[in-house]
Parts: structure tokens; sequence; C-alpha cells
């Protein structure tokens, strides 16, 4: 590993590599039901900290400001565990919410390379503007079939009406040049 040598691109991977080992502390905390606390330092050297419960408690416990944690009473031992127990459901939820996005996630770009790919199939259905020579080709042959074939099917109904007359036909909905 080597340092970064860009200030601004510096800046920006710590920004990111610290919210992802903030999130990191939380989880270990909550799931592992420890105190924890974590103080890093900006390349501007900016301190952050991140603690469970808190930083400054976590710090008077080690610097021996308060060497005595208060002693905790039943109540309070039970409302803590509650609240922990609380936290990992919700930490659980959490996980499956987010992996769940991600599966929805690639299932959205699966969509998009078969909607883009069913794009390139239909290329007839793009502006024409957007169409090439060889499709602009392709498309006037096939316009020319539609009209032949549409010609063929107006004769054939035309026929038809004249050796069966319909009310609709007699009047003067149809007529070929």
């Amino acid at each position: 590993i080597s340092k970064i040598p860009k200030k601004n691109n510096l800046q920006v991977t710590f920004s990111k590599r610290r919210a992802g080992v903030f999130k990191k502390a939380s989880e270990l905390s909550t799931l592992c039901g420890v105190d924890i606390a974590l103080i890093v330092f900006s390349p501007a050297n900016k301190a952050f900290s991140f603690g469970h419960p808190n930083v400054d408690s976590i710090l008077d416990l080690y610097l021996a400001r308060n060497p005595n944690p208060p002693s905790e009473s039943s109540t309070d031992r039970l409302i803590e565990a509650h609240r922990n127990a609380n936290i990992r459901e919700l930490n659980m939820q959490l996980t499956q919410v987010l992996h769940q996005l991600e599966v929805e996630k690639k299932h959205g770009e699966v969509l998009s390379e078969i909607r883009k790919a069913s794009c390139r199939q239909c290329w007839w259905e793009a502006p024409i503007n957007e169409l090439g020579l060889h499709e602009l080709e392709q498309l006037k042959t096939a316009m020319e079939e539609l009209k032949k074939n549409v010609e063929q099917q107006a004769n054939k109904i035309l026929i038809d009406s004249k050796n069966n007359p319909s009310p609709f036909f007699g009047l003067g909905f149809w007529t070929l040049s």
C-alpha cells in the first residue's frame, strides 16, 4: 500500500473509508455487545471520532480519569440488554434490506441490458434520423412489402364486398386508386 500523492484524491478516499470504518465499528459494537471508541485524523489533521455508547465515557475509562465505572442496577442492565437486543434486530433487518437492495440493483441492471438489447433488435422503432443507411434500406423494403400486402388485402375486401354487399361498404369508405 502506498500513500496517495494528490491531496484531493487523498481527502476523497479518506472520507469514503472513514464512513466504512465507522460502520464496521458500529456493527462490531452491536454484534459483540462491546463498547468501542475510534478516533481518526484526516489528511487535513481534523479529528473524527465514533464511540459506543460514546467516545468520552470510553476514554475516561481507559485514561483512568474515571477508573471505577458507575455500578449499574439490575434495572439499568435489563434496559441496556433490551436496547442491545433491539439494536441487533434492527441491524439484522438493515442487513437484509441492504442485501435486497443489492439484488434489486442487479435485477435492474439485467433489465436495462435486456431493454438495450431489445432496442437493438427492434431498430425500426428508433427515430428515423437515428437509423443508418443499411437500416433505412431495410425499412424502405419493409414498407414497400407492407404497402403491397395492404393493397392485396384491400382488393380482397373490395371483391368480397361486391359478392356479398354489406351496408358499411356501400357508404363510400373504400376507394382504391
